[in-house]
């Protein structure tokens, strides 16, 4: 696997160790689309092959590799990883009016009052909220400002989001910036 290729895939779930003696697995999402794991679902895995999901219960964190029907076999992909690409995110998960996928944001110049404060470097999630973890611009570091802040991701701070441009406009982050 290229290192470029690599670098594109999403870390959506792991599973964990095995439950009972016919192959069952606990499963830990790290995603926020849990409707892409359903019976059928094939994803990439850091043991580097293709793994196929059979038997899905998300209600009870549990799932079934296709062609595993023993504990043995099972125990072979305990912490094991799955991985999906940007594309199949778009194509499978449902996003409403408002939301974003996190990757797009990523790399979005953020804008106050038109001033270039910084890029989004990522989203970080703390307890319930989303933040802008946000790279601040050189000509605002070489003013004494923090090289890192973070911004809220939600109202009042967003004000506009444009994906296409990669730019995000927002309210408060100067202040934010200038108490870092």
């Amino acid at each position: 696997m290229s290192k470029q290729y690599k670098e594109q895939l999403l870390h959506i779930a792991t599973i964990g160790k095995t439950v009972g003696i016919k192959g069952d697995m606990k499963f830990h999402v790290k995603c926020d689309f849990p409707e892409q794991f359903h019976n059928g679902a094939s994803f990439f895995t850091n043991l580097k092959k293709n793994i196929t999901l059979n038997d899905v219960n998300l209600d009870r964190g549990i799932i079934k590799i296709d062609g595993i029907n023993t504990i043995e076999d099972a125990k072979k992909f305990t912490n094991t990883k799955l991985f999906t690409t940007r594309e199949e995110t778009r194509k499978n998960c449902h996003l409403d009016n408002g939301e974003y996928f996190w990757f797009d944001l990523e790399d979005c110049k953020v804008l106050e009052d038109g001033k270039l404060l910084g890029v989004v470097n990522e989203v970080e999630r703390i307890a319930i909220t989303n933040y802008l973890n946000i790279k601040t611009s050189d000509e605002l570091v070489k003013s004494g400002s923090a090289k890192v802040f973070l911004v809220p991701f939600q109202e009042p701070f967003k004000l506009s989001v444009d994906i296409e441009k990669k730019i995000i406009t927002i309210s408060g982050g100067m202040d934010i910036l200038e108490a870092s």
